[in-house]
């Protein structure tokens, strides 16, 4: 170990926890050091996650439990958030048999080369061991996505590339991580598709989908006679959304996580926008997708989960219903100018949904596991 900075741990932030909890320097330093990885990446930063975000974002839930190690520089005072050098994240999700664990670890930019990486990743995974964790998971991005060359791996799914050679790769890979996916994210510039565009391809799909289905707007809330059928839509993505040989845990969702995640999205300052595609003889929720704004007003957004129940596809609904919300954002968020999106890169039908809407690919996201 360094002289100049040692290893401690940090707890989860509570549910509430502001500026004034004895550990938010920790926070702090861990969103600066996320602010300047994100625009090292990308050349700006609406990824990155102020700290009042972050911290709800990794408050424990009945769904999942964080725990972190924090590399700090050694002096005399009270650490700050400026003598954070790194964070290694450990995220142990609580569904199903609870044998996976997520690690993510970040180093400051200027501070890469001396070992704080490798002794947080040391740490995370021992962490991992103690509770039988046997599948580690972690990511890595790269923006943009390399062309086809020397070093240039494409995933076992068969789309989507990395560099061999990058930093970020070489790391997972010289821990033992092997590939399994890659995720291309995607950008949509708002202005660059025009409303009667959007339209268009609304009432296309409406046509196509036909009279049996009748699309639910909801802002923020969704009423409570909802929960139950969204929870259904929920819970298939993690069983039917493209994952390769991931080995992601099933979720178990019901009314009452749905609650809590739309909670959770309000504590971490985003505005909820979603559109849900009703199969109107059975009542069945059908079709739904999720729009996050961050609060107050910023130029960029997330578009999160989409999901088509099996049964329903072929009908467009993927694309009435996006469509739809992004008219509910253009009404109620005017001033949105970049929306962003992560799909599998295998997953040819959202992909062609998106490129339709405007999307462009930004770069990719690597999911890399190791199993014991």
């Amino acid at each position: 170990m360094s002289a100049s900075w040692q290893v401690i741990a940090a707890p989860a932030p509570p549910a509430g926890a502001g500026a004034d909890w004895e550990w938010t320097w920790v926070y702090e330093g861990l969103s600066r050091i996320r602010h300047d990885r994100e625009q090292q990446t990308w050349g700006y930063t609406d990824r990155w996650a102020p700290t009042p975000v972050a911290m709800a974002f990794l408050t424990d839930s009945p769904y999942r439990r964080t725990v972190l190690r924090v590399a700090v520089r050694e002096h005399d005072g009270a650490p700050t958030a400026d003598d954070v050098l790194g964070v290694a994240r450990v995220t142990f999700p609580l569904d199903g048999d609870a044998h996976v664990g997520f690690v993510d670890v970040d180093v400051d930019p200027h501070c890469e080369g001396q070992g704080i990486g490798t002794a947080l990743a040391d740490v995370a995974e021992k962490l991992l061991d103690q509770e039988a964790r046997t599948t580690t998971l972690t990511w890595t991005v790269h923006a943009p996505e390399p062309e086809p060359g020397p070093g240039v791996v494409t995933a076992p799914t068969g789309s989507g590339r990395v560099d061999l050679a990058d930093p970020r790769a070489r790391f997972a890979t010289s821990r033992g991580f092997r590939l399994e996916q890659v995720a291309r994210a995607s950008t949509l510039t708002v202005q660059h598709i025009a409303p009667a565009e959007v339209e268009r391809l609304r009432v296309d799909a409406a046509a196509h989908a036909g009279p049996d289905y009748r699309v639910h707007t909801w802002n923020r809330t969704v009423p409570e006679q909802y929960h139950a059928a969204l929870a259904a839509l929920w819970g298939r993505m993690s069983t039917d959304a493209p994952t390769g040989a991931v080995d992601i845990p099933d979720e178990e969702w019901d009314a009452d996580r749905v609650a809590g995640r739309l909670d959770d999205l309000a504590r971490a300052y985003q505005q909820c926008l979603l559109a849900a595609a009703e199969h109107v003889p059975s009542g069945t929720l059908a079709a739904f997708t999720l729009l996050s704004v961050p609060e107050p007003d910023v130029e960029f957004g997330f578009q999160e989960d989409t999901l088509v129940l099996p049964e329903h596809r072929g009908r467009r609904l993927g694309m009435l219903v996006k469509a739809t919300n992004l008219q509910q954002l253009a009404a109620l968020r005017a001033n949105v100018r970049r929306l962003h999106t992560v799909n599998a890169e295998e997953n040819a039908f959202m992909l062609a949904i998106n490129v339709a809407l405007g999307y462009r690919g930004a770069g990719v996201i690597a999911t890399w596991q190791k199993q014991a």
